[in-house]
């Protein structure tokens, strides 16, 4: 049997196996979408209601590393045992988890149940791309990976704005309840649309010593990093955790180069294109989660816009992020070229944060709408771009293993960079505070206002600036000029510090537009690697 039909019987569906397969992983790729899009926009104003400012950071770092730990993890058990059941599995756990956060009375258990949602969507990222590897061979790949940016373009122009309005309007909650029907939708439709591909071998073994060591390096990684927001760098507990991180990883590795069944097979982390992405998207996340998370900030904390208005100056960001991967999965389908794409989408998303440095609070709203606009035409095709190339630069067996992974680089560098980012904010915040609060205030005010006022995002909580603002006038009889000061001093130190934040993704950023410059050139996408 030749090549090509071998090929041709290795991806030999019925029609209506691809239609309803199509069907299933377009449906829990825009469940995925709705809770991202609607959820940025929201947590702010959701940690401010369950009283946890403080561990706003937390809310992303931590259900970030377990989206990192299971997408390698899943990648590889797809591949075992088929990416149907691990589906399955990853939509029950995300249902959980919605349901406890609708419930969550605090932001602690609202952050113990993000990570159990976190589960499951982790897994179910790399897992839809590589049901497309599945379905189709690598010619007919990069257009329906395109086209899987269709639901995820309806939920980023929709989302953030309708995230803004169950807000502002009725309840934070209300967003996660909205989210069970499409959930039990794809509960329906996996089941009968996606092909199991179950490898039957009873010898292929769980590589239980990786996950371990994985699961240990990556953790006390993140809590690491995490830890220095509120710990000095050269504390006992963040370069402790770094130290055992480092020795987690140095056995990780040594571990998976003699496993059987390696949960991140060494072959794919030496294949040269699939480690030069990797490396991009991690320094990439950096200026990623700058503007996902801190340009909302900026624009509710600095400039004073609604949670409802700031959802549609950073819609154009998410909008071209989803579309932009529909004629880049066209382009590269019918030419096979893709590094000139990935030189200009990353080069426009590095200018777009340096862009962002400039910023400040009297910046007209058109300027802010225009960057978003210009990150989402860097970053749209980058996704797209990625899936293609890691699909066809590794074998079929690896598949999973190699979507898995690429999507792990991605959430260890989302779950570290907010630590980052944060304690940036936090040391920058501090110090220009104590230097633009008014004179006399300490004396004044009592300790537990002073306090309230370390708290970088104090200006997004209604409750917390209308508590503040009726003791100072309690003090003064009623004048509000002290009040006002206070604000203003709050305001500036947002801006300093988030400008800071710009700063570094701006960087990291660049470094990702370096290393992408020098990724291997055109592949022919008709050949399977």
């Amino acid at each position: 049997m030749s090549q090509e039909d071998a090929q041709s019987e290795e991806y030999r569906f019925s029609r209506k196996q691809i239609v309803w397969g199509l069907v299933a992983i377009f449906a829990a790729y825009g469940t995925v979408a709705y809770s991202v899009q609607t959820l940025t926009i929201a947590r702010p104003k959701i940690a401010a209601d369950l009283d946890g400012l403080s561990l706003y950071a937390w809310s992303v770092s931590i259900p970030s590393l377990v989206m990192a730990l299971v997408t390698v993890i899943f990648g590889k058990f797809s591949d075992m045992y088929g990416r149907r059941i691990m589906l399955m599995i990853s939509l029950i756990a995300s249902l959980v988890g919605t349901v406890l956060s609708a419930l969550s009375p605090n932001f602690i258990f609202l952050i113990v149940a993000s990570a159990i949602a976190a589960l499951g969507a982790g897994a179910m990222m790399p897992l839809v791309f590589a049901v497309v590897g599945d379905l189709f061979p690598p010619a007919k790949r990069s257009k329906w990976v395109g086209l899987l940016n269709i639901p995820l373009g309806v939920f980023t122009l929709t989302g953030p704005a309708l995230g803004g309005f169950v807000v502002d309007t009725l309840n934070w909650r209300y967003l996660f309840w909205l989210a069970i029907p499409l959930l039990v939708f794809c509960l329906i439709t996996v089941p009968v649309g996606v092909p199991s591909l179950m490898n039957r071998d009873s010898t292929r073994k769980i590589d239980v010593k990786g996950c371990i060591w994985v699961a240990l390096a990556a953790s006390t990684s993140i809590i690491a990093f995490s830890y220095a927001d509120k710990h000095p760098w050269i504390s006992f507990q963040v370069l402790g955790l770094l130290l055992i991180s480092l020795v987690g990883w140095i056995i990780f590795f040594r571990v998976e180069s003699g496993a059987k069944e390696p949960v991140l097979d060494p072959a794919v982390l030496r294949n040269r294109s699939f480690s030069t992405i990797a490396l991009a998207t991690f320094f990439s996340s950096f200026g990623t989660m700058g503007m996902m998370m801190y340009f909302p900030m900026f624009l509710q904390g600095v400039q004073d816009i609604s949670t409802f208005h700031s959802g549609f100056i950073t819609t154009p960001y998410g909008v071209l992020t989803a579309f932009m991967g529909v004629p880049a999965g066209y382009i590269i389908a019918r030419s096979g070229r893709f590094k000139w794409m990935y030189v200009a989408g990353y080069g426009i998303l590095a200018l777009s944060m340096f862009v962002l440095i400039l910023f400040h609070a009297g910046t007209p709203i058109a300027g802010s709408v225009a960057v978003a606009l210009l990150a989402g035409l860097g970053y749209g095709v980058i996704p797209t771009i990625n899936t293609v190339v890691v699909q066809n630069a590794v074998p079929k067996r690896l598949m999973g293993v190699a979507m898995g992974a690429i999507f792990f680089f991605l959430m260890m560098g989302s779950a570290i960079s907010p630590a980052i980012l944060g304690s940036t904010m936090n040391v920058s915040y501090n110090k220009a505070l104590s230097k633009s609060l008014p004179d006399g205030l300490e004396d004044i005010a009592d300790q537990k206002t002073i306090e309230a006022l370390d708290d970088p995002q104090i200006l997004l909580s209604g409750s917390a600036m209308d508590d503040l603002e009726k003791t100072l006038q309690e003090k003064t009889g009623n004048d509000s000029q002290l009040f006002r000061q206070t604000r203003e001093a709050v305001r500036y130190s947002l801006e300093t510090g988030i400008r800071n934040i710009f700063w570094i993704s701006a960087v990291f950023m660049l470094l990702a537009f370096l290393i992408i410059c020098t990724v291997p050139r055109n592949y022919d996408s008709g050949e399977e690697s």
